[in-house]
């Protein structure tokens, strides 16, 4: 005999809004505004799913960082997000970029960004990347292997000259899944400090004379929400810049110890206590360099999920409501082809449903995606209210980082469009991509 579990079933509180953007409001019961916009409204007039993204959040939280960290350089990290509206709001508030590839350089530049404000990264820059950073004048260009060096020297050319940071592994283990781990040894970014592979590739750097050397930088991964880690990194990223002033007689000016500032994606989670690590590291920087000797360096930092994140709200329909297994299937009209993270590393949301007032009784359900995978969840353990049905709209909140810049083209579905909200007005970013762009790339027969 087979045994029905019946749901449980809790009684609703009032929302709990601390993840959402800090415009977001209830005018009615089972309604949401987020900048002063209906997102029923948005879901009607733009269709699902579609990425809402409040201009004002990503602009103070721009604001917020040029406020903790008023001598560094702040660098936004456009592989979170980017498009032009994105690119010209991080300018507008004063922040740098950072961009991982010649399509995020071209996209920035045509939307106005400055060159010189713009940082390379990668841990395999093509020649078609080294040569339209070079083309357009990049700021820095991030080293992150012996054989780029050769490769920028040559492309530079005798006369050039080529501002160069190198970023060091420390060895410091920190973020929330093994996928995003980025700052131990075990992975593909960056040169080593305990095999010397770091010292060595400065040493190559420093006979090339059209490349200038003017920091280090290292990146310990994402999600990370204690400063402890940063200070580790300090101390150790300072230790090598005295031994590379004892060695070489060289004195770095910068020191980037890259983003990966963790929010939080549910309510009661943990995010990093923005002011508390700028004070802590601001202080280990000035400790560490006066116990070496050093000049403090100007400090870099890179958040880029910190900044647009928690601005970004998904909205999907219910296309189906299945009982099955004793669990309770919400079926969207969206999944992983616009958000992989759940199955890439397992990140946990908190959806709701807005446009209508629902049950006080919340129920637990799996809101799973249209994608012919099982592994296709984007909420396995949500609460949501248990009169959900087909034609509902769930929204998705802190969904502006790692969502249209990670979306895949699975099964052609199309990649959802991004509206911006701001002041009560709705405006379209990115347009959805349809069937036809889809036909278009597929030219043989």
């Amino acid at each position: 005999m087979t045994t029905i579990h019946e749901p449980v079933t809790t009684t609703a509180t009032p929302e709990d809004l601390s993840v959402w953007p800090s415009s977001t409001t209830e005018p009615r019961p089972g309604d949401a505004t987020v900048g002063g916009v209906s997102l029923a409204e948005v879901a009607g007039r733009y269709g699902t799913p579609v990425y809402v993204l409040d201009e004002g959040e990503v602009r103070r939280r721009c604001r917020t960082y040029r406020d903790a960290f008023p001598e560094a350089e702040v660098h936004y990290a456009a592989k979170a997000f980017l498009c032009r509206a994105m690119a010209h709001w991080v300018l507008d508030e004063g922040l740098g970029l950072d961009v991982c590839s010649a399509g995020e350089l071209e996209l920035a530049v045509a939307a106005g960004f400055p060159a010189d404000r713009i940082v390379l990264h990668g841990n395999a820059k093509t020649p078609h990347d080294l040569k339209r950073a070079l083309w357009y004048g990049v700021g820095r260009i991030v080293i992150d292997s012996p054989s780029e060096i050769a490769r920028i020297a040559a492309a530079v050319g005798p006369d050039g000259h080529q501002k160069v940071m190198v970023r060091v592994v420390p060895g410091i283990s920190a973020g929330g899944h093994d996928k995003i781990r980025t700052g131990t040894e075990d992975q593909k970014f960056g040169l080593s400090i305990s095999d010397g592979y770091a010292q060595h590739a400065i040493a190559r750097i420093l006979d090339q004379p059209q490349l200038e050397l003017t920091g280090l930088h290292c990146h310990l991964g994402s999600q990370i929400t204690d400063v402890k880690p940063y200070l580790a990194a300090v101390r150790r990223m300072a230790g090598l810049m005295a031994r590379l002033k004892e060695q070489h007689g060289l004195t770095l000016r910068e020191l980037d110890i890259g983003g990966g500032h963790g929010v939080a994606y549910r309510p009661g989670e943990p995010a990093m206590d923005l002011t508390r690590l700028a004070r802590k590291v601001r202080a280990e920087l000035a400790e560490a360099c006066a116990a070496a000797g050093l000049t403090v360096p100007r400090l870099i930092i890179e958040p880029g999920r910190a900044v647009v994140g928690p601005a970004g709200v998904a909205l999907y329909r219910v296309v189906s409501v299945k009982h099955t297994g004793g669990r309770t299937f919400v079926a969207v009209d969206g999944g992983m082809s616009d958000n992989p993270r759940p199955a890439l590393y397992g990140v946990r949301y908190a959806p709701r449903l807005v446009g209508r007032r629902g049950s006080a009784d919340l129920a637990p359900v799996t809101v799973v995606g249209r994608h012919c995978e099982a592994g296709d969840v984007l909420a396995a353990d949500a609460r949501l209210a248990d009169d959900v049905r087909a034609g509902d709209l769930i929204a998705v909140p802190v969904a502006g980082a790692y969502h249209l810049s990670m979306a895949s083209g699975y099964n052609a579905v199309g990649r959802p469009p991004v509206v911006a909200v701001h002041d009560g007005r709705a405006r379209l970013l990115v347009r959805r991509e349809s069937l036809e762009d889809i036909h278009s790339r597929d030219v043989g027969l």
